[in-house]
């Protein structure tokens, strides 16, 4: 298991990498090669662990705040397993795709627009059902994804009123 930690306004022991490490190794029943990134950060009296985890083409995202950093350590851990566990069938029937990357494209500055943040996301080729989880398991209420049967990228988002929608890009 490769796990990286990250700290914010907050010190890390070596007793709580210690833990956290004992923590994971739950994930190894699960799966065989694990990447892990755990963020904590303090605000206040309130201690915030962030998971996320590589593993088999899939990323998983837990997130927990507590007044004690290892209380929100279990917590995340515990909620991560929980939702893997629900999705433990769907998970199994993932078809493994190999990954398709798309050319990048300059982005053009906007003079108008403050933007805070860039993320990159890699493409794969998908199913609907497959983003759908992958966006659930993140915790996200959209997600960015290569149609896998199309080609196209699409996006799959929670809607207000419940169920799931998709955006499909069509040339006029």
């Amino acid at each position: 298991m490769n796990t990286a930690y990250n700290a914010r306004k907050v010190t890390l022991s070596d007793s709580f990498k210690e833990r956290a490490e004992l923590k994971l190794k739950k994930l190894d029943k699960f799966f065989d090669d694990v990447k892990t990134q755990v963020t904590v950060s303090a605000l206040k009296d309130i201690a915030s662990v962030e998971l996320t985890v590589w593993a088999n083409g899939m990323i998983f995202r837990a997130e927990a705040k507590n007044a004690d950093k290892l209380d929100a350590l279990d917590e995340a851990i515990e909620n991560l397993i929980r939702r893997i566990r629900k999705n433990k069938t769907r998970l199994q029937k993932k078809v493994k795709a190999s990954g398709f990357e798309l050319p990048e494209e300059p982005v053009p500055e906007e003079v108008d627009y403050d933007v805070i943040r860039t993320k990159e996301v890699e493409l794969r080729p998908m199913s609907v059902e497959e983003a759908i989880l992958q966006m659930n398991m993140l915790e996200h209420t959209f997600f960015v994804f290569l149609d896998g049967e199309t080609g196209k990228v699409c996006t799959v988002y929670r809607r207000n009123n419940g169920g799931y929608g998709v955006i499909v890009p069509v040339k006029d």
